[in-house]
């Protein structure tokens, strides 16, 4: 999984709103010690959301532009628990100084001295990847990053 996910800067991410309706958006992310960090604004509906339900889907998808086949990208769906990580913690300064190496360092503390920004943790409960017609997987292992093969189901059926 890891390796699939190395050169993507960014996740979209989907939560729940207030009426339980499914809202998507994207994040940059880093992941760091077998969880994925996400720095928004809770002016962001996606923040507001995890706010009230911690519950989220991250999505990595291969790019349309280097697709072999549009109905078969390449794909790993991640179920996530987040949770804030307060600016006061110890790991806040730990994981942000990650953010500054992967991204501009510039353009990272600039957004650190806006009170609204806020890091979130998110831990990986259950997911699914699929690489290509009859390549699915589910994600586990002890971190939740193996690809491991799924058992059941008859695959793909003519008409």
């Amino acid at each position: 999984m890891l390796d699939f996910i190395k050169d993507f800067q960014s996740t979209a991410i989907a939560t729940l709103d207030e009426k339980g309706l499914p809202f998507s958006s994207y994040a940059p992310f880093v992941h760091h010690k077998h969880r994925f960090y996400i720095f928004i604004s809770d002016v962001a509906k996606h923040a507001q959301n995890l706010r009230k339900r911690p519950n989220a889907s991250l999505l990595f998808i291969e790019d349309e532009s280097k697709s072999e086949q549009i109905f078969a990208r390449k794909r790993i769906s991640l179920q996530c628990s987040s949770q804030l990580i307060r600016r006061d913690d110890m790991y806040f300064e730990e994981v942000m100084g990650i953010f500054k190496t992967r991204f501009s360092a510039d353009m990272v503390n600039m957004l650190m001295g806006m009170a609204d920004f806020n890091l979130y943790e998110l831990s990986t409960d259950y997911g699914e990847a699929t690489f290509g017609f009859g390549e699915a997987y589910r994600i586990g292992g002890e971190h939740m990053e193996e690809l491991l093969s799924r058992q059941g189901g008859s695959g793909h059926k003519k008409s």
